[in-house]
């Protein structure tokens, strides 16, 4: 508890990073109507964004323990937000590139900045979870300030979606430019640079680190609830991330401004943030394995149920309007509210799914950890291929893979998270 309150400002530190995360992650899906708008792009292609964000995890995520096990949390945290700079730097850059006349050199330079900007958003993985459970003490109290980032990062999250929609407004084929999105990365550079400065002046006392040995993997891979998890932490991503960024596609389409289906799109990650909040409340409670067992089937319920849910039902969803600081209330089809309530399970899943996968591992528990960083790759192909799914069949039928997801996740809190040796 005295070195908690030593250290208040490193904890507050973490936890704005925890936000940060998801605020450079979540901009890879308004931006792909940004990346649509400049020509003639199909909207797989235009996911890429996601695609270059995710895949970063798959490069990262075991060097990005080494890297705390060489030079600690503090000096990590400070590598990975001066690549996270330069990653929002670049993206800038290919905003004042003209893309009437070379969209591919915008496309392209776009495309290595998530990807720069999601090697960032690794590390950062690896350094806030631990580093804010160290914090706390350790136990309840460490746990507790990662509820909290997770909170916080839910809120990030909803953030970002109102505040593109803000800026994109309408999206105008040829008109609507990356350049619109200027604010939104000048503010995530903003905040990178203040965290660089305050880590930098701030005193973290860190625990002896271990060299990781690659032969652990090995070791790891070998139980089979650990292997069986990472599945599901790899179809996870395609559940959490999937199921709002084609609510977006979903609602232009239907013909409700690009500004207004980021605000309701938003209600999804929202909810997100209610369910961490519950989710802290009653963890003591519920084992894990209950509890994503739970969210699963709910997910699978909701999901069915707005894919077949007839379009001519509409529902009132609350948003604000920034402008005016005005609730507003918008009409959208009963089955688009499912899809936003589907935040409320997604909110606990990771952390449910990783607690199973890693029990009993002992000494294989820290390179555990980085695989599972390594499965965000998971993004990486299912968000694309889930579009692909929109362009060849429309938006609902995409969400199959949403389906699938969620059945797995279900088998594994049902069956493939029982330890098979101990």
């Amino acid at each position: 508890m005295s070195n908690q309150k030593k250290q208040w400002g490193a904890i507050i530190v973490m936890i704005a990073l925890f936000a940060m995360i998801a605020f450079v992650t979540n901009l890879c899906s308004p931006m792909a109507s940004i990346i649509q708008a400049q020509g003639e792009i199909p909207g797989w292609l235009a996911q890429l964004g996601n695609f270059g964000n995710f895949v970063a995890y798959l490069v990262m995520g075991i060097p990005a323990g080494m890297l705390i096990a060489k030079f600690g949390y503090k000096k990590t945290a400070l590598i990975g937000l001066a690549i996270g700079i330069a990653g929002i730097l670049i993206q800038w850059c290919s905003g004042m590139l003209d893309a009437q006349s070379n969209l591919g050199l915008v496309f392209a330079v776009y495309l290595i900045g998530a990807f720069i900007a999601g090697l960032c958003m690794c590390i950062l993985n690896c350094v806030v979870n631990p580093l804010l459970n160290l914090l706390g003490g350790g136990g309840n109290k460490g746990n507790q300030l990662i509820q909290l980032g997770g909170t916080f990062n839910s809120a990030a999250a909803v953030a970002v979606y109102i505040l593109m929609g803000a800026l994109i407004g309408e999206v105008v084929k040829g008109k609507t430019a990356i350049s619109d999105a200027t604010p939104a990365l000048m503010i995530a550079i903003a905040i990178f640079v203040v965290a660089f400065i305050v880590i930098m002046f701030t005193k973290i006392d860190e625990p002896e680190q271990t060299p990781v040995d690659l032969s652990l993997i090995k070791g790891a891979m070998s139980y089979r609830h650990f292997a069986l998890g990472t599945l599901a932490i790899f179809l996870y991503m395609g559940v959490e991330v999937g199921t709002p960024t084609y609510v977006i596609t979903y609602l232009t389409d239907f013909g409700v401004s690009a500004s207004q289906a980021g605000l309701i799109a938003a209600m999804y990650w929202l909810m997100m943030g209610v369910g961490r909040l519950t989710g802290a409340s009653i963890g003591g409670k519920i084992s894990s394995r209950t509890m994503l067992a739970t969210v699963a089937t709910a997910t699978l319920a909701l999901v069915l149920f707005g894919m077949f849910a007839p379009e001519s039902i509409l529902v009132n969803v609350p948003g604000i309007n920034w402008n005016t600081m005005e609730v507003m209330w918008a009409e959208v089809p009963v089955g688009i509210f499912a899809f936003l309530l589907v935040g409320l399970c997604t909110s606990v899943m990771w952390g449910s799914i990783f607690n199973l996968a890693v029990e009993g591992l002992g000494k294989y528990t820290a390179i555990a950890s980085g695989i599972f960083m390594t499965m965000v790759f998971g993004g990486a192909l299912l968000i694309p291929f889930q579009g692909f799914i929109v362009d060849v069949a429309g938006v609902m039928s995409s969400y199959w893979v949403i389906v699938a997801g969620a059945a797995y996740i279900l088998f594994y809190a049902l069956v493939g998270s029982k330890p098979a040796k101990k």
